[in-house]
């Protein structure tokens, strides 16, 4: 009864698959190093989001010897406005050692997939199915509200049994010698119709084995762990500008936005144009006259919320280093920045 349950499922979703499949940029392409930029980029970000991202990518680093032999700062630009820098500095690292140490090749083997920067599990998997016809399960997020509805699972999806639950799910429905098409049929299906809120359960191949669809519940699923509340913060910026030049500060490497640009900032308590001067000070020892206010810019991150007061200021006492840098406000497009940055640019050169 399994057996017949598990050739069920998957020979239904690869039938829906081959007539309902999505039209991708990187499908049908027999180039790993495509499959795997796709994949990168699709980590927590919407596929209509990726595309036009995706296709200037692989005009501007069309293979993997090209993106090993890049900028930091090239990489960066490309990748602004993608979200999850680390992803593209990442991508970068893996090709460096990819030409290094494989010839250019992407391993196959699953294993050292995941041992380059930025390649987890599910990443391992997507790249072995898809792009090395390997059977390797995978597991997105849309690969857990598909199977956390199928098999009505109640354990927490976020959680370590959860994980463990599903991975085994996934593993243990693999159609054998089918697995790549049957990993993106699971993700196309969790995309178009097993979809977060009012799933089209209608136009599902997999109703009549849905458990969570049989009992009604699966609008609850998947189940997850509480929240916690994201903390909101305030900051001042000053956009110090002389001539026809401005002060940028780059981010240390790692961490949020490691190695983008942005104006020279910090946090504040209350009033921003009467902080913002000893912030800069205490920051970066840069000592300005606050000017004009530019504009208040609001952005959620994964784990917080800033609200961001920026100024337009003279210096007084500059020094400048590897990490504070005058520029030629025309050139501010050259570096790459976060989307608050960006704002603040946007505004200086709509007073230039």
């Amino acid at each position: 009864m399994a057996t017949r349950k598990k050739e069920c499922l998957s020979t239904r979703l690869l039938t829906w698959y081959r007539k309902n499949g999505r039209t991708l940029p990187w499908r049908g392409l027999h180039d790993p190093y495509a499959i795997w930029v796709s994949e990168i980029m699709l980590q927590q970000t919407r596929v209509e989001t990726v595309i036009p991202y995706f296709n200037k990518w692989m005009q501007r680093f069309p293979n993997i010897k090209t993106l090993a032999r890049a900028s930091e700062t090239d990489v960066l630009n490309a990748w602004e406005g993608l979200g999850y820098y680390s992803r593209a500095r990442n991508l970068l690292k893996a090709a460096q050692h990819v030409l290094e140490q494989h010839h250019g090749e992407l391993p196959q083997d699953v294993d050292e997939l995941r041992n380059l920067p930025g390649i987890g599990r599910y990443t391992a998997g997507a790249l072995a199915s898809i792009a090395f016809k390997l059977d390797q399960p995978t597991l997105d997020a849309n690969l857990r509200r598909v199977f956390t509805r199928l098999f009505n699972i109640e354990v927490p999806a976020d959680s370590a049994a959860g994980e463990k639950i599903l991975w085994d799910l996934a593993a243990e429905h693999l159609p054998k010698g089918h697995a790549g098409d049957y990993n993106q049929a699971l993700m196309d299906l969790g995309a178009n119709i097993c979809i977060p809120k009012n799933p089209k359960c209608e136009l599902c191949p997999l109703t009549e084995i849905c458990q969570a669809l049989a009992k009604g519940v699966q609008e609850l699923r998947p189940v997850m762990k509480p929240k916690k509340d994201r903390p909101h913060y305030f900051q001042a910026a000053g956009a110090i500008i002389e001539n026809t030049k401005v002060l940028l500060a780059k981010r240390p490497a790692k961490g949020l936005l490691g190695g983008m640009w942005e104006f020279p900032n910090g946090r504040i308590e209350a009033e921003p144009a009467k902080e913002l001067e000893n912030t800069l000070e205490r920051e970066y020892s840069l000592r300005v006259q606050r000017g004009a206010a530019l504009g208040v810019i609001r952005h959620a991150y994964t784990h917080f919320k800033t609200t961001v007061y920026a100024f337009e200021c003279k210096p007084i006492s500059i020094s400048t280093s590897d990490t504070l840098k005058w520029i030629h406000l025309l050139e501010l497009d050259n570096f790459p920045m976060g989307k608050v940055d960006r704002q603040i640019a946007n505004i200086l050169y709509g007073k230039i």
